[in-house]
């Protein structure tokens, strides 16, 4: 950047004119990319949170599942206990005996019961679930073949204009050593400011290039002699002379 100072208005001009046209041809590149960039990204991370989701109902349809055969189990048991206190009925003493042993056979009973109708709740609410999962499943796979659309476009897009953008890359980065470090400051930051990217434009019919204000004849005049850096009084941009802008080519 040092040498920088050295170099005239005009060549100052001149660097910026050049460095202005070759990032809008990155932009025109950027232009053909269009929203896919940001579609793509937004997709990937629907997804993430679509994968998510099915990843929970399948853990909790596997829960379901575990406290169903948990129950399945109380129930066997409760079976296998049954059995024994009627065997047992088989040899009671007296009354007394009889009526304990009734009583808990009755209570194993009511486990039974109380187990299958855990049983049957839970495999509607498994049921429920799994109508739920099926959905995701179906929205995960039509948003995964949305995004293989959108990849492959953008692949497209970015294999066409790969060699292009980087060899833009490569002269914007040279371009920009040849501008001091303060005017390329205020050149950025007017860049920044209009979606169009437009920092250095020409004067075209007596007006700015940039917002179309109206530039005095006197102001014009001072632009074409190149001895002073100026900026539109109206949207800030540089202002260049039409000859100058159209001297400069990139290819």
């Amino acid at each position: 950047m040092a040498n920088v100072k050295d170099y005239s208005v005009e060549e100052k001009l001149s660097s910026l004119v050049s460095l202005q046209k070759i990032e809008s041809k990155i932009d025109e590149v950027q232009v053909l990319k269009g929203e896919l960039p940001m579609e793509v990204s937004d997709l990937e991370d629907e997804i993430t949170g679509l994968q998510a989701r099915q990843t929970r109902i399948e853990e909790e349809i596997n829960g379901i599942q575990e406290f169903i055969n948990q129950k399945k189990e109380l129930i066997k048991e409760a079976e296998g206990l049954i059995k024994k206190y009627e065997k047992q009925s088989e040899n009671v003493k007296n009354s007394r005996e009889f009526e304990a042993i009734n009583k808990e056979i009755e209570m194993q009973q009511l486990e039974m019961k109380l187990a299958e109708k855990h049983i049957k709740d839970a495999n509607e609410e498994i049921a429920e679930k799994v109508q739920v999962l099926d959905k995701a499943k179906k929205n995960l796979s039509a948003k995964e073949s949305v995004l293989v659309g959108k990849k492959g476009e953008l692949e497209k897009i970015i294999a066409s204009t790969e060699k292009e953008e980087r060899h833009f890359n490569k002269l914007s980065g040279e371009a920009r050593e040849k501008v001091e470090e303060r005017l390329l400051n205020s050149y950025d930051r007017i860049r920044t400011n209009y979606r169009n990217g437009l920092a250095v434009v020409p004067v075209e019919r007596d007006a700015c290039g940039g917002c179309f204000n109206a530039i005095p004849p006197q102001r014009q005049s001072e632009i074409k002699q190149r001895k002073k850096i100026i900026v539109c009084e109206n949207c800030g941009r540089i202002l260049v002379d039409r000859d100058l802008f159209d001297s400069i080519d990139i290819k």
